[in-house]
């Protein structure tokens, strides 16, 4: 029986890859997978009767009807709780940038610094992004972004597909910092207690690396597919022209950083720390006028951060249920394929540097699909979470977050350049490959 339960629980998984890949609603796909991983394993643990089965996973075979609703439908979206609020916090910290003009005159800034030069215009651009991105979260931001760095790529005569890429890409590698996602990241890995197994500073610890590897391929990208050629500067600065007035202080520039710096250097919590970039950004940029007049900023600001996750919270609210229904069918994979998955990390690694793309349109490698499904089945092989956790984040923040087209900001991003969503494709998926091999192979060295 275990070996049936088992097998209904594979055809429902590739049920959802298919899904997932031709465009199906995410959120209540995830939802009625939650429901059948649920039942299937209820139903097994009633029916089984192979005792060393029952006797290896007694614990969960003897889970209760009531218990695994409450599991699974009750604890597993209240677990996720401090995800939603640091995503809140972070995307209301994105709105203040936008706002107090702080993110545009550090383009701005940049751009002057760049001088007449594409290349280097280009890729501190790109350096800029990745920095603003590594604490500013949501597809709001993006979009505010996007909209004053586009331009200015094409402006300088960078092709559209290199242009749409390299700025997605620079989203994504400030992302391995990103407080925010790192908190969607580390809710897939709580202990017994309620509490992660995967604080930040592990992910520090190789995110910093893989940031900068990523950003190196997107200027690899860029020097391979322009020529330095001489641009007017004013050129550059037209899509972002302002009067001189409504230039900000330098020292307002450092506010992207404030949250990742607190907390790496201070210990500082995230969302103090986004509260306190919040405010310095608003108090150096002349915001704060009057206790009435910051109130209304920071309400309206606030709320319309809020609106930008809206879609994200729906989708945070439907996957914990799904992650904890895996849970259940932990024993059934593990007998069905526990002598076909290997338990060698350096196959392991191989294997999901070959099978990188399956990160693509919410596929098995990305914890923002079906990577919930797989992280299910690699848990029973009880690979440290100094390993695991790494090894599937990769493909979901460089496959999934910074190339694929399924991804808000990225359907945003082609349609505002007019590019093909197969022209971005063919680059953007061939960058986010050979990221993922060489963060891949990193991650085994490090941690294998």
């Amino acid at each position: 029986m275990e070996y049936l339960i088992g097998i209904l629980l594979l055809v429902s998984f590739v049920g959802l890859v298919i899904y997932a890949v031709r465009g199906g609603n995410l959120m209540l796909g995830i939802f009625v997978m939650a429901i059948i991983w649920t039942a299937l394993p209820l139903i097994g643990n009633v029916l089984v009767t192979n005792p060393s089965f029952i006797e290896a996973n007694k614990d969960i075979v003897g889970t209760s009807l009531p218990d695994a609703l409450s599991m699974v439908f009750q604890s597993g979206p209240e677990g996720w709780g401090s995800v939603l609020v640091n995503v809140c916090f972070g995307a209301w910290f994105g709105r203040v940038l936008m706002k107090t003009g702080i993110a545009s005159s550090l383009i701005r800034t940049t751009t002057e610094l760049g001088g007449d030069k594409l290349q280097i215009t280009c890729i501190l651009l790109c350096i800029v992004t990745t920095a603003i991105f590594s604490s500013v979260f949501g597809a709001g931001a993006v979009i505010a972004i996007g909209v004053i760095i586009l331009p200015i790529f094409l402006s300088l005569g960078l092709n559209k597909i290199i242009a749409t890429s390299a700025f997605m890409l620079s989203v994504g590698a400030g992302m391995f910092l990103n407080p925010v996602l790192y908190g969607q990241f580390s809710a897939f890995f709580l202990g017994e207690d309620g509490k992660t197994q995967y604080p930040y500073e592990m992910q520090y610890s190789w995110g910093r690396y893989a940031l900068v590897i990523q950003l190196a391929v997107v200027v690899v990208m860029i020097l391979l597919s322009t020529r330095q050629k001489r641009v007017h500067n004013w050129v550059a600065s037209v899509p972002m022209a302002k009067r001189r007035g409504d230039a900000v202080p330098g020292y307002a520039l450092i506010t992207p950083v404030i949250p990742v710096i607190l907390l790496i250097a201070f210990k500082i919590p995230i969302i103090l720390g986004f509260i306190a970039g919040s405010f310095y950004a608003m108090f150096t940029t002349g915001k704060i006028k009057s206790w009435g007049q910051t109130c209304r900023m920071v309400n309206k600001d606030f709320f319309e951060g809020v609106c930008d996750t809206a879609p994200l919270v729906g989708f945070l609210l439907m996957l914990p249920m799904f992650n904890k229904a895996s849970e259940l069918c932990v024993p059934y994979f593990r007998a069905l394929l526990g002598g076909v998955i290997p338990n060698n990390t350096f196959v392991i690694s191989v294997a999901f540097a070959i099978l990188a793309p399956l990160g693509l349109f919410r596929g098995p490698l990305t914890l923002f699909g079906c990577g919930a499904a797989t992280l299910g089945i690699l848990n029973s092989l009880n690979l440290p979470v100094a390993y695991l956790a790494p090894l599937i984040i990769i493909p979901s923040t460089v496959m999934n977050v910074s190339c694929c087209i399924t991804q808000s900001w990225i359907v945003w991003g082609v349609n505002y350049t007019k590019v093909s969503t197969r022209e971005f494709l063919k680059v953007s998926a061939v960058a986010g490959w050979i990221i993922t091999v060489i963060l891949e192979i990193m991650i085994y060295l490090m941690f294998g």
